[in-house]
């Protein structure tokens, strides 16, 4: 009995695994082509930085808070308003010189009318307007020559920096006030630099210097045909004070000029000294 159970149990095993075996394989077809194998190239090792460039780079997305989720149609406003342009540097003309200042240049004698020279260039300026910040301020020379009567008998322009400084300048000496006869009584002739900025109006002329004589100019004594000459002494020059009584009320100096004096002078040897050279 036992021999027969063993044997039915092992059937029904035989037959259940030829059940569920799967179908033999087909046979393969065979075909007269030769095989034919190809030998591909080892593909080039990559750098680090084609690596890197090569992996995909991890997307950031910002978390949207639910009001801007909800407003997302609407206009976005400026974070911050625009700032406002600084307004440019302006300076108003100065004011013309007063009666008292033309009485005082119209006698002055000394150093070819300086101080009728300076009032004159004055008198110019503050009839030029305000000078603005911008491609119009410039300075602009000019040569005058002065009748003895005080009338303009000439005006040159020898060069200028803004055509609008030049334009007005012009525009003013045309429009000139009469003025008062030159000290001298003879033909005023000087060249002078008019500014026209916004920081500047022209420096005042410093008197307290103009009694000292003008030392004398160079006179090689050897000039004429190589044989010495005896020297001779030197006449005071037109407008020199050492033929001249100097008073000392006349080249009295205002708080301004010395004001700027002290000024010029630390522009021209302050900054060596403090860089420290001498």
């Amino acid at each position: 009995m036992a021999l027969a159970l063993s044997l039915t149990l092992h059937a029904g095993l035989v037959a259940g695994w030829r059940a569920h075996a799967p179908p033999p394989p087909a046979p393969m077809a065979t075909s007269s082509a030769p095989l034919q194998i190809s030998f591909a190239a080892a593909p080039h090792p990559k750098t680090h930085a084609e690596t890197d460039h090569a992996k995909p780079r991890p997307t950031r997305i910002a978390a949207t808070p639910p009001d801007a989720a909800k407003n997302r149609n609407a206009p976005v406003a400026d974070s911050a308003p625009p700032a406002a342009e600084a307004p440019s540097a302006s300076m108003p003309a100065p004011p013309a010189p007063t009666a008292e200042e033309w009485k005082l240049a119209s006698t002055y004698t000394l150093k070819n009318s300086k101080r009728y020279r300076y009032t004159w260039a004055q008198q110019v300026r503050s009839m030029m307007g305000t000078a603005v910040e911008g491609p119009q301020q410039g300075m602009v020379r000019l040569h005058i020559e002065i009748a003895p009567d005080g009338r303009l008998a000439k005006a040159d322009v020898l060069w200028s920096t803004s055509e609008t400084a030049e334009k007005l300048a012009l525009q003013a000496i045309r429009s000139l006030p009469p003025l008062p006869p030159t000290p001298t009584g003879k033909p005023l002739v000087f060249d002078k630099t008019i500014a026209f900025m916004p920081y500047e109006t022209g420096w005042p002329p410093v008197y307290k210097y103009d009694c000292i004589p003008d030392p004398p100019s160079f006179h090689n004594r050897f000039a004429q045909n190589g044989a010495a000459t005896r020297a001779t002494p030197r006449e005071p020059a037109e407008g020199d004070a050492s033929g001249t009584d100097c008073s000392p009320d006349d080249t009295a100096d205002s708080i301004e000029a010395e004001e700027k004096d002290m000024q010029r002078q630390f522009k021209e040897w302050g900054a060596g000294r403090l860089n420290g050279v001498e």
